[in-house]
């Protein structure tokens, strides 16, 4: 017989819960405008604490910025556009429908690889170049959509379509609550340059 008792929730450790705190500071406020006594004091926890399982807050800002790419880049966006639609072609479109439910919600913060790049000036700094892997893995997951609709160079296509996801991005940070809609505009006219257009559109 199966038990009744309530499953016991281990309780987080230090690390977890560091890292959970330190995820919407840094998200919302950048990794350069919040500070170490912030994040212990919103994690609960002492600061010998963060330094036991992060060296450095840079430490802390790489494992942020992997949490973010399983997060929003994998579990979030990439989940979305698999789960809404079949043909690559309108994976691609729908990238812009998921980013209109997402600057339209009172809580978009910004894409936090792009805000990195805009923190951080200098090219060899290890965060910096942490948010530029990240973003290359985004430009990958494009480069397989076109790749599986035909587009000849896949690589140029993504990065075409990473300036525009990028761009609207930046757009709705400025308050424009339909970039989205007009990505989406241009992205169709990319698609039907390269003949690429989905069934339905074409």
């Amino acid at each position: 017989m199966a038990s009744t008792e309530p499953a016991k929730v281990e309780p987080k450790g230090g690390r977890e819960r560091v890292l959970e705190a330190a995820y919407p500071l840094f998200s919302t406020s950048g990794i350069r405008a919040v500070g170490v006594d912030r994040i212990v004091a919103s994690a609960g926890v002492a600061k010998m604490t963060l330094y036991r399982h992060f060296p450095s807050k840079d430490a802390l800002a790489l494992a942020f910025l992997e949490d973010r790419e399983q997060r929003w880049t994998l579990g979030w966006l990439q989940a979305e556009v698999q789960r809404r639609a079949e043909d690559p072609a309108e994976r691609l479109l729908t990238i812009f429908e998921v980013f209109g439910e997402w600057f339209s919600r009172d809580d978009f913060e910004g894409c936090s690889f792009v805000n990195v790049l805009l923190e951080i000036a200098i090219r060899d700094d290890a965060v910096r170049q942490a948010s530029v892997r990240h973003l290359a893995n985004i430009r990958a997951f494009l480069s397989g959509l076109a790749a599986e609709a035909g587009i000849e160079d896949p690589d140029a296509f993504a990065r075409q379509w990473h300036i525009l996801m990028k761009g609207s991005i930046v757009a709705a940070g400025e308050g424009d609550r339909a970039a989205a809609a007009r990505a989406r505009e241009l992205g169709e006219l990319l698609l039907a340059h390269h003949g690429a257009l989905p069934a339905q559109k074409a």
